[in-house]
């Protein structure tokens, strides 16, 4: 591998961005995938089904990390949510991880900021490897492919990889912020319902 060429380079940046970024929310992992899909499409110097693979791996094994670690030492994971919330609530939750806890892993992953609360209940509520996993590869494939195709979107509009790059990343915060605020306003709606 040649470690001058920035297409060597994008493919060790492009796994390690989305890893760190799953493990330790730092780095928009979809901005990542976003620009270089784009880079992909609009330069041709990446693979767009290897940047798509690299995305799909970094984002799964930080997922398993993220799960692993309070899982490992679940009581005291359980212990730490417990003692933030009602017993009920826990019971609703455990309830509906019984239910459909692969979906809300997906969903989890999908949502901004959805993902860690999403991983650590279900480390700390003991739900199961066998599910988890398999749960988090589909999540991971939709989210990869999801950012992806906002990148090929943004190349194919405009040859200019750093024009292409820079309109995914403000596409994605742009989404980021909207779910944000729509997730804020769903649970303020609800709270007005409760409270009547």
């Amino acid at each position: 591998m040649n470690w001058t060429d920035p297409a060597a380079l994008g493919y060790p940046a492009v796994f390690g961005g989305v890893l760190l970024g799953s493990i330790i929310p730092i780095v928009p992992t979809g901005a990542v995938v976003g620009a270089a899909a784009a880079v992909a499409t609009s330069s041709g110097r990446l693979s767009l089904p290897l940047v798509i693979v690299l995305s799909v791996l970094g984002a799964y094994l930080g997922d398993v990390v993220t799960f692993g670690i309070p899982r490992l030492g679940s009581e005291a994971a359980f212990r730490w949510i417990s003692g933030r919330q009602p017993a009920e609530r826990l019971e609703k939750a455990r309830e509906q991880f019984t239910r459909r806890g692969w979906q809300l892993v997906v969903i989890g992953r999908l949502v901004p900021a959805g993902r860690i609360p999403v991983l650590l209940a279900a480390a700390a509520l003991s739900y199961p490897w066998r599910r988890l996993l398999p749960a988090a590869l589909v999540a991971c494939v939709l989210w990869a492919t999801a950012y992806s195709l906002l990148g090929i979107v943004s190349g194919g509009v405009f040859d200019s990889p750093l024009i292409a790059t820079l309109l995914v990343t403000v596409l994605v915060l742009l989404i980021t912020v909207l779910t944000a605020l729509i997730a804020r306003r769903r649970r303020k709606t609800k709270e007005a319902l409760l409270r009547r």
